[in-house]
């Protein structure tokens, strides 16, 4: 079962239907214990880094995702659930986040080209680096759906996407089975999907 993080940050719905339409059984959750039980974990969100961390501290959910992550447990962060997983944030202010891949969330304002919209709202192309196991079941330039004005620096050794909005920027990474989309793959059709798929077959890896 793969259980998606209930913080109060976002709407699970539509991840929580993809997810059936692959034939995976998810539970969206704030239970520890059935987080504890899950084979796998998602942790989603929208809105401000700050509240989101903050939310996940109050409810103790922060320590319960670094350990179960830390012990090979296969975790997905999408969107601002991706930004977290980074070691801090710089968005209106400097906030900790979980620490579980190297870098940093940096906005976008003062780092893109001439008059370029912020947010980044829209679908782009993926520029896979190396040969991912979340992306076997599709290929290189297929197009995803971003909402975003922040996103992940200076986490080189551990990108294994990227995409390009007026600079190059991560579009996803990982460290072992800690993954993490910038992009909303429930929001990507067919290939959001295929994503989707190959996460659920993802195994642990402690």
């Amino acid at each position: 079962m793969i259980a998606i993080i209930d913080y109060g940050v976002g709407n699970l719905f539509s991840l929580s239907s993809s997810l059936k339409a692959v034939g995976a059984d998810c539970a969206v959750t704030s239970s520890p214990e059935v987080i504890r039980q899950a084979e796998k974990l998602i942790l989603p969100g929208v809105g401000a880094f700050g509240d989101a961390a903050e939310k996940l501290k109050k409810n103790g959910l922060d320590r319960l995702i670094k350990q179960e992550a830390e012990n090979g447990k296969p975790l997905l962060g999408i969107c601002l659930g991706m930004q977290l997983l980074f070691q801090k944030s710089y968005e209106f202010g400097e906030y900790e986040g979980l620490g579980l891949i190297e870098g940093e969330v940096v906005p976008m304002q003062g780092r893109l080209p001439g008059r370029l919209p912020i947010p980044h709202i829209g679908w782009n192309a993926l520029e896979l680096v190396g040969n991912p196991s979340l992306f076997r079941h599709i290929q290189n330039g297929d197009h995803v759906y971003f909402v975003h004005s922040f996103f992940a620096d200076h986490c080189e050794k551990n990108l294994i996407a990227a995409t390009e909005y007026g600079v190059r920027m991560t579009a996803a990474a990982a460290r072992g089975s800690i993954v993490g989309c910038q992009f909303h793959p429930e929001k990507s059709g067919k290939t959001g999907l295929a994503i989707l798929r190959a996460f659920c077959e993802t195994e642990e890896t402690a």
